[in-house]
């Protein structure tokens, strides 16, 4: 399994990255997580867009989900599309809402995308074994484990502090962790996202292998970040626009 990060900004597009983005691969199979803010323009950098064999999107919000607009227009446009349905794994309504944001009218998008709404539990995606678990963020969003060829990523979508999360993450080789909250602030709301310190207890509590911290707002001190979630997980890294991962 390959983990490449395409865009991983919290909150929207920074001046040096787009917007959530992550493309997963087995066995030639091509997942991506989360299509945010610019991050199409960065994945074309890196794959033909028409070779993505599925969509994952963790919820709903502008910057983990914008970028499917052009991502419909290139599919519908470019004269490069294969002309097969593209699977987009999504909560509930994202049919309508992804309709709405790619035009007033709302047309439907199912010329580009087979839309599958999605739950906690298990499925199958291409290669990979699927779980997913309900996150503590203010709109219905889903953290997933995917495994394959005997290795597993767990990537949290956006998360306060979570019980389910730290199981669904138990015994990963890898868990990409969002620390958007700078340690420290007293005005931290509960159920929105995570700080660096939050990432590395949960990655400590779940056992996993390795910490990869993302989704980290342009306004926030990476490196300081980094700093407190390595004190309390030694295994952790920042991930940066283009990295890749062998997992």
């Amino acid at each position: 399994m390959k983990l490449t990060v395409v865009g991983c900004s919290g909150s929207g597009p920074g001046p040096g990255s787009p917007a959530s983005s992550y493309l997963v691969e087995h066995e030639g199979f091509r997942l991506v997580l989360d299509l945010g803010n610019g991050a199409f323009g960065a994945l074309q950098g890196l794959i033909d867009p028409g070779s993505v064999d599925a969509v994952f999107l963790s919820h709903l919000h502008a910057d983990h989900c914008l970028d499917v607009a052009p991502f419909v227009v290139w599919h519908r446009y470019s004269k490069r599309s294969p002309g097969r349905l593209v699977p987009l794994y999504a909560p509930v309504g994202a049919e309508r809402r992804l309709a709405m944001a790619y035009d007033l009218d709302g047309d439907g998008l199912t010329d580009v995308f087979d839309f599958v709404p999605v739950g906690s539990g298990a499925l199958t995606i291409g290669p990979f074994e699927v779980a997913l678990a309900r996150t503590a963020h203010p709109v219905e969003t889903y953290a997933i484990r995917l495994t394959a060829g005997g290795r597993s990523l767990v990537y949290t979508g956006d998360t306060g502090a979570s019980e389910r999360v730290v199981e669904l993450a138990r015994g990963a080789d890898v868990l990409l962790a969002e620390a958007a909250h700078p340690d420290g602030d007293p005005d931290q709301p509960p159920g929105l996202h995570l700080t660096g310190r939050q990432a590395a207890e949960h990655a400590a509590a779940a056992g996993v292998g390795r910490l990869l911290l993302t989704h980290i707002p342009p306004w926030v001190d990476r490196i300081a970040q980094l700093a407190a979630a390595s004190s309390v997980f030694p295994e952790t890294e920042l991930v940066a626009p283009s990295g890749v991962y062998d997992l």
